[in-house]
């Protein structure tokens, strides 16, 4: 596997995500699951136990349009559970993902991708 792929980070710059507006990731988010069934509360809902934030604090990240580097970094509570997440997004191991900013996002990811794959919430907040 290479650096980049492993990391997240090539040698000479940062993974272009991590500068990456939320607010524009959060509506494909939304829509994978509105596709499969589900709604954009179960996506805030995810959102909220990973990282802490709130209805207000979530509003107030998509409308100053916060990268995903600052989303991570200013949540209130990162979840200590998210590290039972494991599995495959984008053909990589997320337990094995070693930049720890990578990591949070491919842990976002993979549970939106659960909750579009029709898992239930309990089991997708690992309660």
């Amino acid at each position: 596997m290479t650096d980049t792929a492993q990391t997240g980070r090539s040698a000479t710059n940062t993974h272009r995500i991590y500068t990456t507006s939320f607010a524009s990731v959060y509506p494909l988010y939304v829509a994978k699951a509105e596709r499969k069934g589900r709604s954009k509360a179960e996506v805030d809902q995810i959102i909220f136990w990973l990282t802490g934030y709130d209805t207000d604090g979530l509003e107030q990240l998509l409308a100053d349009k916060t990268d995903f580097e600052n989303f991570f970094a200013l949540a209130p509570a990162m979840n200590p559970r998210r590290e039972l997440i494991k599995g495959v997004v984008c053909g990589i191991r997320v337990e094995d993902v070693e930049a720890p900013l990578m990591r949070e996002i491919r842990y976002l990811d993979k549970l939106v991708d659960e909750l579009a794959r029709g898992k239930g919430m309990e089991k997708i907040l690992r309660e």
